[in-house]
């Protein structure tokens, strides 16, 4: 063989190489689903479970909270893959939690053909900012009427108590947390720009006033609740909380043309990468780095620099290589459905990302 022929298939088999390297996220992506599918669908009922694995608790059917990850996860792989169908699927099972009790309609935390349950405001709120994605992305009205009667059922949680914000439970008036204000902030923002009803946009802003005055910490991350009785601060940080008065600074920024919020957005994504992501693994669960990515994501649309987004892969190689399970799950332990739909966004994301991006 002459070297002109050696060359050329050294050089196809570091293409091939390359080119699989590139598409590692795609394929994991597939492979997560499919276990998903096959793991935690309860077949011929129309509903998934909580765990793998029956646990002693565990109800007939999931909590809704799952599925808020499921849903997002959802919206992400059509826009992978262009294909349609995996998003109302899903939202066909969120349908069933359904609850039109008063003061407004919402999603209860379980299923009320199967008993109910309490209503949170956050669940609502993530399930909300996956309809307006799917929106954006499909013009289906229908999505956009359901987000609308979501931000009706979440502004019942607004009073002035602490200056106000929002509870994260209904009929619960013990904390207003950042979990239930950042993603109120979002679906605000995105309602305000499906309709230019300067409403939504003065929601946002007060509701975002009100979390930079109690919620952030000196460096720029989250804290987690503020006691409406004691006003004692949760210090704990997640980077789900991070994550979401991350993004609402830069649709703040999108929408208002302040450079102070485009100035936050990048304090807090300094603060998140060396506090969540300097160690090169996951410091919490694979659900509350989905929502970080999807800030980080979309700072991309304002900034070249991509440390944010290859220190986040790194991670996120790192538990593919460590946390995956001989039946194709995630993480140690017992699998929830909650932390493999974090996953799976995850893995859409950076499978829609790689096709642009060396990370």
């Amino acid at each position: 063989m002459n070297i002109a022929k050696v060359t050329l298939l050294l050089s196809c088999s570091l293409l091939s190489v390359v080119s699989m390297a590139q598409q590692r996220f795609a394929k994991e992506l597939q492979l997560l689903n499919t276990a998903i599918e096959q793991k935690f669908l309860i077949t011929g009922k129309g509903y998934y479970r909580e765990h793998a694995e029956k646990q002693k608790d565990d109800r007939a059917v999931s909590y809704l909270w799952p599925l808020c990850g499921l849903i997002q996860a959802a919206n992400e792989q059509e826009l992978f893959s262009g294909k349609r169908g995996t998003f109302n699927r899903v939202f066909k099972v969120i349908d069933k939690y359904y609850d039109d009790r008063p003061p407004a309609p919402g999603y209860a935390s379980y299923p009320p053909p199967h008993g109910g349950g309490d209503r949170f405001y956050d669940d609502n709120q993530w399930i909300g900012i996956a309809l307006l994605d799917a929106w954006s992305r499909t013009g289906d009205k229908d999505y956009l009427n359901k987000g609308k009667m979501i931000y009706r059922f979440m502004m019942t949680a607004w009073d002035t108590a602490t200056g106000g914000g929002l509870y994260w439970e209904e009929g619960n008036l013990k904390t207003k947390n950042t979990c239930s204000n950042g993603p109120g902030i979002l679906l605000a923002m995105q309602l305000h720009k499906a309709t230019g009803d300067k409403a939504f946009l003065d929601t946002a802003v007060l509701l975002y006033n009100w979390v930079n005055k109690h919620l952030q910490a000196t460096d720029g991350l989250y804290y987690d609740n503020i006691s409406i009785g004691t006003h004692k601060i949760d210090q704990r940080k997640y980077s789900y909380n991070t994550g979401t008065m991350l993004q609402s600074s830069l649709w703040l920024y999108e929408a208002t043309g302040n450079a102070e919020y485009f100035q936050n957005a990048k304090r807090m994504a300094d603060a998140s990468l060396h506090y969540f992501y300097s160690s090169g693994k996951f410091r919490d669960s694979y659900w509350f780095n989905a929502v970080m990515l999807r800030a980080y994501q979309h700072l991309l649309k304002h900034t070249e620099d991509l440390k944010y987004l290859q220190a986040f892969a790194a991670c996120t190689r790192h538990a593919l290589q460590h946390e995956k399970r001989a039946d194709g799950l995630m993480g140690k332990g017992k699998a929830d459905l909650v932390g493999q739909s974090g996953m799976l966004e995850i893995l859409a994301r950076l499978a829609f990302l790689e096709k642009k991006f060396k990370f």
